[in-house]
């Protein structure tokens, strides 16, 4: 069996100990290369090692420290070379040249084994690849840095390849090596600052970093790889030969999802943090096969379109919840592999939901086995702190104008969409990339060339990043979380915008929260806050979100914001997601929402289950909730005036906003097709009889939702018979209805 490099520790064909070969002097000319491969000096190990030819001859030398005797094979024969020195340099001249790869035979005084010398392959990285990078524009970067197994001469291996332009030499280091820098030194690419080995017979069980000696200060870094896709369980770092054998089973989605119309489509979204949705008996996390088990079936079943996982790239904090990403192609081995995780969104498309990855391009931890301060200089972020660093997070700033940087952050981009067929990156903390003074006082920022805050590279970055999206990969979905009034985030870019599809509404989640926190005889002066946000509802593709923020960090679950007694907690929080599930915009709420989950959000430990078990006490209040959640996902779905027009004034028309007193408003939702349902809502704990509408038609109505029915937990009060439109303007209508208008709850009406 051929094994890849030398060390006692492979196991091989068992031979007798040989005595040591005498220590021979090698020639003058050498002696300073071999210092320099000694101490792992070398900026151009090949130039030294491998084959080289000579005036007469051909020299072959190859450098294994642990080896007592070395042979090479030509062609039915071994050759043994001559060791020219004690450290492990081995030496042969030939009046021919051997035959590349050389094939080797190592002896290291308890076993032999076979290997192919990396420095007798050439570089299978092309001028292509290296000039594309150096412009920023290798969209594939991932499949030329990093680890990649291949065949090379015909020979099974591993290329490595790696960005370190300010490195004097980079070395690979692992478990197939004994983590030793003078084995596996690496070939320099010129100035593009990239370097490559091809080492052969690794396996996925192997693990690897980057050993790197900057060429100022002489000091020595051991990272881990940028683009590795796969790590060692925490707290190790290193990284992992990957290689994925998943066979997708979601054509059909894939195809479908490139003729999607998601303007005029539902999008409701679930937010999960995989590692505290749920966990098994013994508190340990799910896997992503296992959670394929649960968890989709569970978001198919209560009518959600999308499931957003927060970040599921490598990181070495639960706490953080995915935010401070250490390996940005790696997929985070706390639920399975990387094929697994595959297999978990294959189920989801499947199951005819859509996956969103939370993408945390805005910065990165100062971990120093990782990106930061990559080859002993500020290589993926800004030196200076002023654009550098994030002072409220203790984090890097990207440095968005470098090409490679970029190159980075979009070779990562197309390498989810690609590799796992994710359907929508949520891009997380815009508002900080955008602007140079966010949170930071004056001269703790350094202004653009014009003089201003905005981020220039920033905004090139985002845009090349949306056109690339929406041109490779038809139908994906780009999500803005950005909390500041920056134009047209969502509009696209040829009309000047930054091209999301879509923007998080935090205005209009801000207003809302505030608003139902009030107690409800106080709710009339507040009336503004649900009025407010149609005057700037069309002005982006919003997202109605309810997310992890608001769940943690003192802020209560949605349940406990809530004021009143429990019968009124319920009731407002039904009407609370009767209000988001009507209103013009698409939808997100965090897991725990839909069935009211009590205490907040912890990421080490699951949901509260038990809350909807026959066994809590309470358990009919929190099956209400999610029975009513379910019922509203499933109708906003079924009705086309629920989602058709979200983003477009046509699609809504107050019915009545001005009831301060009585704090209730109503309003139209329509659809394409000019279809459309009634929505009315009642802010207080006050039933309303004969309380008259404006409707648009006259006719039959029928209430098809009630937020207040007995099933939910209400007290079930509504309009359980037909209703019958009269010839009594109100409202700016020439027809009305008399309804029922239960307590804290809210109704949607439809003609028949």
């Amino acid at each position: 069996m051929v094994k890849s490099v030398a060390i006692p520790a492979k196991t091989g064909t068992k031979v007798s100990t040989k005595s040591k070969a005498a220590s021979k002097p090698i020639a003058n000319t050498s002696l300073d290369s071999l210092k320099l491969i000694l101490k792992a000096k070398h900026h151009d190990p090949f130039s030294f090692l491998g084959q080289h030819a000579t005036e007469n001859s051909y020299l072959y030398r190859t450098f294994l420290p642990q080896a007592t005797e070395v042979s090479v094979k030509v062609a039915n024969n071994w050759l043994k070379l001559e060791k020219t020195h004690a450290d492990g340099l081995f030496e042969l001249s030939s009046k021919t040249a051997l035959k590349t790869p050389c094939l080797l035979k190592v002896e290291t005084g308890q076993s032999s084994y076979e290997t192919y010398d990396p420095y007798t392959f050439s570089s299978s990285l092309t001028q292509d690849e290296l000039y594309l990078f150096g412009e920023g524009r290798l969209l594939q970067a991932y499949k030329t840095l990093g680890a990649q197994s291949m065949l090379q001469d015909n020979i099974a291996g591993v290329r490595f390849a790696v960005w370190a332009p300010n490195a004097e030499r980079v070395s690979v280091t692992g478990s197939f090596n004994n983590w030793d820098g003078r084995i596996h030194s690496m070939r320099a690419h010129g100035s593009s600052g990239v370097w490559d080995i091809f080492i052969p017979n690794l396996t996925s069980n192997d693990t690897y970093k980057f050993e790197i000696r900057n060429r100022h200060t002489g000091a020595v870094l051991v990272k881990t790889d940028p683009y590795g896709f796969e790590f060692e369980q925490r707290p190790g770092t290193a990284a992992k030969i990957s290689i994925s054998h998943h066979a997708w089973q979601d054509q059909a989605w894939l195809e479908a999802r490139k003729k999607h119309d998601w303007l005029h489509a539902p999008f409701n979204c679930y937010e999960v943090h995989l590692g505290s949705w749920q966990r098994n008996e013994q508190g340990h996390f799910l896997t992503y096969r296992e959670l394929a088990q649960t968890l989709v079936p569970y978001v198919a079943s209560m009518g959600y379109t999308h499931v957003e996982l927060m970040p599921i790239s490598e990181h070495p904090l639960t706490e953080s919840w995915g935010y401070q990403t250490t390996g940005y192609f790696g997929v985070t081995n706390r639920f399975g592999s990387p094929d697994d995780l595959r297999f978990l969104i294959d189920a989801f498309h499947q199951a005819n939901v859509g996956v969103i990855l939370d993408w945390v391009p805005g910065h990165f931890p100062k971990d120093d086995w990782a990106l930061a301060r990559f080859d002993g200089t500020a290589l993926y972020e800004h030196e200076d702190p002023r654009l550098g660093e994030h002072q409220d997070w203790g984090t890097y700033i990207f440095n968005y104008g470098r090409n490679e940087v970029r190159n980075f952050l979009m070779a990562n981009a197309h390498y989810w969409l690609a590799e796992f067929h994710i359907d929508g990156f949520r891009v997380d903390a815009v508002a900080s990339m955008l602007y140079l003074d966010y949170s930071r006082k004056a001269g703790e920022w350094l202004p653009n060339k014009f003089g201003g805050r905005e981020n220039l590279d920033v905004i090139d970055f985002l845009k090349q990043f949306n056109v690339m999206v929406g041109e490779d990969f038809p139908g994906v979905l780009t999500i803005a979380e950005e909390s500041t009034a920056w134009p047209g985030v969502s509009r696209p870019v040829y009309l000047g915008g930054l091209g999301f599809s879509m923007k998080w509404n935090m205005g209009w989640m801000n207003d809302t929260l505030s608003y139902i926190e009030h107690d409800p005889v106080h709710r009339r002066y507040y009336h503004d806050m649900l009025t407010f946000g149609q005057l700037y509802a069309y002005s982006e593709n919003f997202v109605l979100p309810f997310s992890h923020d608001e769940v943690v960090h003192g802020k209560h679950s949605l349940l406990d914001k809530m004021p009143g007694d429990a019968w009124q907690k319920f009731a407002n929080l039904r009407l609370l997601t009767t209000y988001q599930m009507t209103a013009p915009g698409k939808k997100l709420n965090f897991m725990g929402n839909e069935f009211g989950q009590g205490r907040e959000w912890n990421v080490n430990s699951s949901l509260d289950w038990h809350l909807l078990g026959e066994a809590y006490e309470g358990c009919q209040w929190h099956q209400g909730v999610k029975l009513a959640c379910t019922d509203l996902n499933k109708l906003y779905k079924e009705i086309s005036a629920l989602h058709a027009l979200d983003f477009e004034p046509q699609g809504f028309e107050w019915v009545d906003c001005h009831d301060s007193d009585q704090s209730i408003v109503s309003y139209v939702r329509r659809g394409l097709d000019n279809s459309f349902v009634i929505i009315v809502l009642n802010f207080t704990p006050v039933l309303r009889n004969a309380y008259r509408i404006g409707v648009p038609q006259s006719g039959r109505y029928h209430e098809i939702f009630n937020s207040d029915a007995n099933c939910y937990g209400g007290s079930n009060q509504g309009n359980g018979a037909e209703l019958h439109a009269e010839n009594t303007a109100w409202m700016h209508h020439n027809q009305s209805l008399v309804i029922t208008l239960p307590p804290l709850a809210g109704i949607v009406l439809q003609l028949k």
